[in-house]
């Protein structure tokens, strides 16, 4: 525990408190009594009741449309399974900027819908929910199917040899051993739509605004940062007790499970109903995921002098993007695969200590660690980002000018998700198989070895593909960070479309595009990987 005990308390704790003591103190005394004035505010409490409702509801959405696709993916065999599920996965890695982008683009004047039907969804609740949607639809997808593809089928098929149906088989057996893998996601999907930002942002306009939204809007464009350092207060609090709350339930329903190798579960679909369901998730992939990535392509190609690659000839000079960057933002693909490499190693020494400490340890420390693991997807990442600039400015942490910050701030986006992906499968394993390895004479680190590591490979790929891939598209800290003549391609792309222009439009389009086609072929040939033993990925 030391080590993510340490990072945690000098790159989140640290910088975060930082920032809300600047806006709650006045002449070196707290002003605690700022908290009530804030709180009891009209527009405030709206904002409030906004972003819980709207979380919630995302949330169940998408479990709603998600878990079908993790079950296909899990136990159906067809062609074409590993681009697919790499081509999932990419909505998840573009910035929230670029997803309601697209979505505007979808259901806003002049969109898909808009010349379909003629009906506009840009200023209404039902575009920030698909949005959510699309992006967090392979949260549920990874996280429960990498579970249940490793859950023995057998089990199922006994109790309905006993007597059970179909459905009471799977109540009764599959879904208590899955209930803290979509506890996780639902976890994880609940804090990425209760702090959401681009996709309100756009979306939205100014009837709906995120605490997220209201903590940019009061500190970026208002200056009031009294205000915001209360509501990235009220927003850790809740974000705490919920966490703490999960940590308690989830230890509680979880039980040893008997895995086996992947290649064993999955199968041909038989029958009418089972190609109907592979069919409708396909359908669902093509209308909500394909589709709003087709508009971006679509887009990038749409040059002035007619379809063609204009905008990506224009990405290779500096010149071109009217003085937005010091070096031409094709250099940001080779700055973002660095900082994403350097990320992941980071992530999963620091997740992955964390995992396995909190799988050998119980009690109020464990559940207090495993709540604190979870915090920086809960705070505010203009607060992180303006905490990095404030506190790891003076030796011996003068980090600003380093290239390390990036990946740093990258990889506690990237830890929660190494966690929340290696602990119900660390969980799951018998204890019993270590204590055999022992009393046989093997040591510590070979029990753990012979006995947890292959039975945990494939969770460490999906972990390490995951922090990969929330790095490429980390944006919120990163954007007060990178330096301008490093740009990440979240960075490129959120000042591109900052700035007037069709040229400038057209390169984010463009960038958009290439940092998806970057995501899909990293995950595509994290795809293609093969463990000695488990023959899956």
């Amino acid at each position: 525990m030391a080590v993510p005990v340490a990072f945690f308390a000098l790159f989140f704790a640290y910088p975060v408190v930082a920032i809300v003591g600047r806006g709650l103190k006045a002449d070196g005394a707290w002003q605690f009594g700022r908290i009530g004035e804030v709180l009891t505010r009209p527009d405030i409490l709206d904002v409030l009741w906004f972003t819980t409702w709207q979380a919630l509801a995302s949330t169940a959405l998408t479990l709603l449309i998600a878990l079908p696709g993790a079950y296909v993916f899990a136990r159906f065999d067809f062609p074409g399974k590993q681009a697919l599920r790499a081509v999932v996965t990419v909505p998840f890695v573009l910035p929230t900027v670029v997803v309601g982008t697209a979505f505007l683009a979808l259901l806003g004047r002049g969109g898909f819908l808009d010349e379909l039907a003629g009906v506009r969804l840009d200023t209404t609740v039902w575009a920030i929910l698909l949005a959510h949607v699309f992006f967090n639809y392979a949260v549920v997808v990874r996280t429960v199917g990498g579970l249940w593809s490793q859950l023995d089928p057998r089990q199922e098929e006994a109790a309905r040899v006993l007597g059970a149906g179909r459905f009471a088989a799977w109540r009764r057996v599959a879904l208590p051993a899955l209930a803290p893998a979509v506890a996780a996601a639902g976890l994880m999907v609940f804090l990425f739509t209760f702090t959401s930002f681009g996709v309100v942002q756009i979306l939205g306009g100014p009837a709906y605004s995120t605490l997220e939204v209201e903590i940019y809007r009061q500190t970026a464009q208002l200056l009031d940062l009294p205000t915001a350092a209360v509501l990235t207060l009220v927003q850790f609090a809740a974000v705490g007790t919920i966490l703490a709350v999960h940590a308690w339930t989830a230890r509680r329903r979880e039980t040893a499970l008997r895995l086996v190798d992947p290649a064993q579960t999955s199968r041909r679909p038989r029958g009418a109903g089972q190609w109907a369901l592979l069919g409708g998730v396909l359908l669902t992939v093509l209308v909500l995921i394909l589709l709003p990535l087709g508009v971006l392509v679509e887009r990038s190609l749409d040059a002035p002098d007619g379809r063609g690659f204009g905008y990506y000839r224009a990405l290779r000079s500096a010149e071109a993007s009217g003085g937005t960057f010091l070096v031409a933002p094709l250099e940001a693909i080779w700055n973002s695969l660095q900082y994403a490499v350097v990320a992941t190693v980071i992530a999963l020494i620091v997740g992955g200590l964390a995992a396995a400490a909190l799988t050998r340890r119980a009690g109020r420390l464990a559940r207090g660690f495993d709540a604190l693991l979870m915090l920086p997807l809960g705070v505010s990442a203009v607060t992180v980002g303006f905490g990095f600039l404030i506190t790891l400015d003076k030796p011996p942490l003068d980090l600003r000018t380093s290239w390390i910050l990036v990946p740093l701030a990258q990889a506690l986006v990237g830890v929660p998700f190494v966690v929340r992906t290696m602990l119900p499968v660390l969980r799951a394993v018998d204890g019993r198989l270590r204590e055999a390895a022992a009393v046989l004479g093997a040591s510590p680190l070979r029990a753990w070895r012979e006995v947890d590591l292959p039975l945990v490979r494939r969770a460490v790929l999906v972990a390490a593909g995951f922090a990969f891939a929330v790095s490429l598209g980390e944006f919120g800290a990163t954007v007060f960070i990178a330096r301008p003549d490093n740009p990440t391609l979240p960075v490129a792309v959120a000042r591109l479309l900052g700035r007037s222009g069709d040229l400038n439009y057209g390169q984010a389009m463009a960038l958009s595009t290439i940092l998806m086609l970057v995501c899909a072929v990293s995950l595509l040939l994290l795809e293609r990987i093969r463990p000695d033993r488990s023959g899956e990925f």
